[in-house]
């Protein structure tokens, strides 16, 4: 492999960081699965990644939360805390750091970044009077409730009157409009960036709070210790704490920032796209070059719900079908960045079509032919390919575009196709008939498919790393999740009389 062609530029992905009030659920899966296939694939891309996720742990809510179950607060979040840490680690989640709230780093980042905007004028006291919903963590308006309730709580916010510092929000939104507009900061998907350009245009914007005069639990505001600061104001910082920002060592910073992509679900996009970025103009730091929000889901039709007893634990897929297939079967449901619909009803038969049916069988077929014509050894290259070699030029094209893009369901499709491609192949050419009379066309045959199936064992990594190494293996290639796209991409790079090993089907039909 040409280890030459590594340029190692640097890509920093992020996801949102997951409160802790509650055990991970199937959207927390969903978004940092994604979020680790386009580190994979950038690493793949020769790309230096850094990949961050972690927990957001303060707040009233999480202080609730804490006191109704009888354990100290920071007790309480190391135990939620724990359970993301072993979900992603179940998942294979190829995450750099893991960064917690309640962590010294971040606190002292936090301080350092809110003693510049308050030292460069970027706050003001004042009183503010609102109602204000616990389960969101934030002041809502009249506008916002739905029969005098928080639509998505179902309960009515509380009255609450006390001092907090503001940010002059107002201040930076022309810069932040003209960013978007200009495509300095991409919003994606296209649906999203019109949204938030629609609500820089025609909603009222208002400065916002930065502290909380009567919560206790989180990070004290450094220059007046009466009020701690906004739970969502100081997690947003983590993007930038986790790379040592406000500490000696700040190489990490200096390095990998701006992101250049903050992945999250779309109800958290104001807070990414117009509020982070003008409070990174007012630190005097570069904005994110790309913010992308998926869309919501349902469950078999319904909004996830504990009334209707369909909010899924993950944990319990991964012991159904396995990590690999688990990260494929959630991803593969709709297109990435729109709304749509999980069908977990369903899940068996696709796993049993696109896995078990189709990536799988068409491996295990094509090793069994190589072992009982081939003794399995990879035959002599074909003098004339079979299959037009552009296809796989304009197949790596695709895949490399749809997931630059962040069309992860794209990616998906062309794997897809390749493997159609491939039973296509041995349905027209009928190697079984042609071991009987014409030895050179079944060595052209079965290397082609070996070769095909090469191709779809580096296409499978991002999305099933565990899958691809055995396929690669299976097919005496060396694994190397390090491996550049470019090489990847050449057709026939798989050397004749490398041995195969057929072993066992990668998914087994349930």
């Amino acid at each position: 492999m040409n280890k030459q062609a590594i340029t190692m530029n640097k890509f920093y992905v992020t996801t949102p960081i997951y409160y802790v009030n509650a055990k991970p659920h199937l959207g927390h899966a969903y978004t940092t699965i994604a979020a680790d296939v386009v580190a994979r694939f950038q690493r793949m891309n020769g790309q230096d990644v850094f990949f961050l996720t972690g927990t957001d742990e303060h707040g009233s809510k999480v202080a609730s939360k804490a006191k109704e179950e009888g354990k100290e607060a920071q007790a309480f979040c190391d135990e939620y805390s724990a359970h993301y840490e072993m979900l992603f680690d179940r998942l294979n989640i190829s995450n750099n750091d893991f960064l917690r709230t309640t962590q010294k780093r971040h606190q002292e980042g936090v301080e350092v970044f809110m003693n510049k905007l308050h030292e460069d004028d970027n706050f003001y006291e004042d009183s503010y009077k609102g109602l204000y919903c616990t389960g969101c963590e934030k002041f809502m308006t009249e506008k916002d409730l739905v029969d005098g309730k928080c639509p998505d709580h179902k309960k009515t916010p509380e009255k609450l009157a006390e001092k907090n510092y503001f940010f002059k929000l107002k201040k930076y939104l022309p810069q932040v409009k003209d960013l978007i507009a200009r495509g300095e900061i991409e919003i994606a998907p296209e649906g999203i960036r019109k949204e938030v350009l629609g609500l820089l245009d025609h909603e009222v914007l208002d400065d916002f709070s930065v502290s909380r005069e009567s919560v206790k639990w989180g990070i004290p505001l450094p220059f007046d210790d009466s009020q701690v600061i906004y739970v969502w104001v100081e997690a947003l910082q983590n993007y930038i704490t986790a790379l040592g920002y406000g500490q000696e060592d700040d190489d990490k910073l200096k390095k990998f920032w701006p992101a250049d992509v903050h992945l999250m679900a779309k109800e958290i996009i104001k807070f990414h796209a117009i509020f982070w970025p003008a409070m990174l103009l007012a630190a005097g730091l570069e904005v994110p070059k790309k913010i992308f929000a998926h869309g919501f889901f349902t469950i078999n039709g319904d909004k996830m719900s504990k009334t209707l007893g369909n909010v899924i634990d993950p944990n319990d897929l991964i012991d159904d079908f396995g990590t690999d297939a688990t990260r494929y079967l959630l991803l593969s449901q709709f297109p990435f960045g729109q709304d749509g619909d999980i069908k977990v009803d369903k899940f068996l038969e696709q796993y049993n079509s696109d896995l078990a049916g189709g990536i799988s069988n068409l491996l295990h077929r094509t090793l069994s032919m190589t072992e009982s014509y081939f003794n399995s050894q990879v035959p002599r290259r074909p003098s004339k390919s079979i299959i037009e070699e552009s296809l796989f030029e304009k197949t790596w094209k695709n895949f490399r575009k749809s997931l630059e893009e962040i069309r992860i369901d794209d990616g998906l499709g062309v794997i897809n196709q390749l493997v159609q491609k491939g039973n296509q192949l041995v349905d027209e050419r009928k190697p079984w008939e042609q071991a009987k009379q014409d030895q050179e066309a079944l060595a052209d045959t079965i290397y082609t498919l070996l070769e095909l199936n090469r191709h779809i064992a580096f296409m499978v990594y991002p999305f099933m790393p565990e899958i691809a190494e055995k396929m690669q293996q299976a097919l005496g290639v060396a694994y190397d999740e390090h491996v550049v796209l470019d090489d990847l991409s050449k057709w026939g790079s798989l050397e004749p009389g490398t041995k195969t090993n057929k072993g066992k089907p990668l998914f087994m039909r349930k």
